[in-house]
């Protein structure tokens, strides 16, 4: 190993040093956006893309003059410089094969039964080793590429929005991947997040689904320098069952598998979500609010000692993955009457993200509806569906109020429009009126208006606390007049 030789300049010590820290950030945060806009100089006019453009750009330079100079072999610094230096060519490499990635992603998600071979990762590996990265690390950094880009391209893609509540989902989704400290994820956590469960709260139809989908799909995925491919396919790593689905008698065979014989009907094996779980993916339980109390205590032992048992066998295996749970139901609520356990709870929950509802992102930015819409036509129609947009949104503003609550939230939305393509028109059902209609009645007692009032802000919110701050109550009084409506 080369005897260190180089010092970095004090100027490329302190660029270096800013970009260590815009690299372990995170890239939905706000600090992230205000330490590009410091590394670059640039004014508060400048938008995200822009900036990372010009600070990708800025770095990209700065690595040729080292390289021209002779000065990019890590192994020639010392301890300190060599992580600054390491952190500035892993900055350049990634940015510079995006693109790959990309293209990976999408080919690996359309061949969901096999791992594609990435050519364009052994020449990145081999230029990684001579840079003086270890074969070791450069297949760590390799997987860590793979599982960035993973995560950005399915938060971008899936969770749309400029909403405040919006971003602060992205930037929860991206720490419930990588941490909060992406230094420490990096150093001893990114092959140990299986014990880290996440519980996704919000109301029917606010894209618990596809959160979840988004962190399921970017777990950690080792590279095989020898095949030149990553050692899993993020497209079955990702498991999941809706408990609604399944009948009481039927549930537990989903779950765990069954052997065999095991029961009238059982004429062959069946592997469930449980064993086909994968280290670098994850199990969605999805409404596990419906679950009784029974199925709980058994998802609790599987979850507490990580093995199960297939009905009608004795010997037990181990699953792998992390687990994500969801529901629309108000835990609060279920667990002070007794019908969700706390132990399984607090077993769900070392991470809580909550969606917001359609409506709440429509009174934070009346536009945005037109951004779902406009998304929405693209996923169901393609690129060249633009020329549809404007009558689309144009029979939405006809028929549905504006201060109408989206109850079904935006697969309620994605329905409309749906109905509007087939049809020509959408009309919500009467049921889901918007509370301020209430002021138009006569029938109510003041005591019977706030009941009213509190249902509907609860079929819009999908929580207490939400009810509570937008009546000016107290959240205890909301939930008894939930609870006697």
């Amino acid at each position: 190993m080369p005897t260190p030789t180089i010092l970095l300049k004090a100027e490329e010590r302190a660029f270096f040093g800013m970009l260590e820290q815009a690299a372990f950030s995170n890239p939905f945060g706000d600090e992230r956006g205000d330490i590009d806009r410091r590394i670059v100089e640039a004014p508060e006019s400048w938008s995200r893309p822009r900036l990372l453009e010009e600070l990708v750009g800025s770095v990209a330079t700065r690595v040729e003059v080292l390289e021209r100079a002779g000065r990019s072999d890590i192994r020639r610094y010392g301890d300190s410089d060599a992580k600054t230096v390491e952190t500035a060519l892993l900055f350049h490499l990634f940015h510079q094969h995006m693109d790959d990635f990309d293209a990976l992603i999408r080919e690996q998600a359309a061949e969901a039964d096999s791992i594609v071979v990435a050519p364009f990762t052994r020449l990145l590996y081999e230029r990684m080793l001579s840079l003086g990265f270890s074969p070791d690390n450069a297949a760590r950094y390799m997987a860590l590429f793979y599982q960035m880009r993973r995560a950005f391209f399915f938060i971008c893609s899936s969770l749309i929005g400029e909403t405040r509540s919006m971003q602060r989902v992205r930037e929860r989704l991206w720490t419930n991947i990588f941490t909060g400290r992406v230094d420490w994820y990096d150093a001893f956590m990114c092959d140990r997040m299986e014990d880290f469960s996440t519980l996704i709260l919000g109301g029917t139809g606010s894209g618990k689904g596809v959160a979840a989908a988004a962190i399921g799909r970017s777990g950690f995925i080792p590279y095989d320098a020898s095949t030149h491919r990553f050692k899993e396919n993020f497209v079955t790593a990702f498991v999941a069952a809706n408990l609604s689905e399944f009948s009481e008698s039927l549930i537990e065979s989903e779950l765990f598998g069954h052997c065999k014989g095991a029961f009238t009907g059982a004429v062959t094996p069946h592997t469930g979500v449980f064993g086909r779980g994968r280290a670098c993916g994850a199990i969605f339980l999805d409404e596990i609010g419906e679950v009784n109390l029974s199925l709980q205590t058994k998802l609790l032992r599987v979850m507490q000692e990580r093995v199960f048992t297939p009905v009608g066998s004795h010997v037990p295996q181990r699953f792998s993955g992390r687990i994500i749970a969801a529901t629309n139901q108000p835990l609060a609520q279920l667990r002070s009457e007794g019908r969700f356990r706390d132990d399984v709870y607090y077993r769900l929950c070392s991470d809580e993200i909550t969606m917001p509802s359609l409506r709440m992102r429509l009174d934070e930015a009346p536009d945005e509806l037109e951004q779902q819409v406009a998304h929405t036509l693209t996923r169901l129609c393609g690129e060249r569906s633009g020329m549809a947009l404007a009558p689309v949104m144009a029979s939405l503003t006809r028929t549905v109020p504006a201060d109408y609550a989206w109850p079904g939230n935006v697969r309620e939305m994605e329905q409309a429009v749906r109905r509007i393509l087939l049809g020509g028109a959408y009309t919500p059902q009467p049921l889901a009126a918007a509370p301020g209609e209430l002021t138009a009645r006569t029938d109510l007692t003041a005591r019977a208006l706030v009941k009213e009032y509190c249902r509907r802000l609860y079929d819009r919110f999908g929580s207490y606390e939400e009810v509570a701050r937008r009546a000016d109550l107290d959240w205890r009084t909301v939930k008894k007049h939930l609870q006697d409506a």
